[in-house]
């Protein structure tokens, strides 16, 4: 009961921290999505945040949309039904493709398509043609040696 009950306000808060993050700051974030209570989302440039439909953002992760040292900001795209691992970094201007997996305390540096999973630093793909269901949890997996 006492589970139930802190999953449900654990819902109201981050419905009413996307409500903030959509109308106080500008930023794009489906309202299917789930974006962690300790995720980092970059307020330098925050209507450079684009986050797609059922996409998952857990803890520790970082999304940015500014450079200071080169004098970037720009949009930084996450694609539907996508799953962000713990601690990941992912940089200005990268898209993330929809169905795609992040894992944990990798570092997005370059555009990532659809349908893959990447990992390390810098994240580099390690499977390819997967499909995601709800919050990127992977419906199937084909093991891939073509990996890019």
């Amino acid at each position: 009961m006492l589970v139930k009950l802190r999953n449900a306000v654990r819902i109201v808060f981050l419905y009413l921290r996307r409500i903030a993050l959509v109308h106080l700051y500008g930023m794009d974030i489906s309202s299917t999505s789930r974006v962690s209570w300790r995720v980092y989302l970059d307020k330098t440039y925050p209507k450079g945040i684009h986050i797609g439909e059922e996409s998952y953002i857990a803890s520790g992760s970082m999304i940015l949309t500014h450079d200071f040292c080169r004098g970037i900001r720009t949009d930084t795209y996450i694609g539907k039904r996508c799953f962000i691992g713990a601690n990941v970094i992912v940089l200005p201007g990268v898209t993330i493709g929809d169905s795609v997996v992040v894992g944990s305390v990798a570092v997005v540096t370059k555009n990532v398509p659809s349908g893959r999973i990447v990992a390390g630093n810098p994240a580099r793909i390690i499977n390819t043609g997967i499909e995601t269901g709800r919050y990127g949890k992977i419906t199937n997996l084909k093991p891939s040696s073509d990996a890019d």
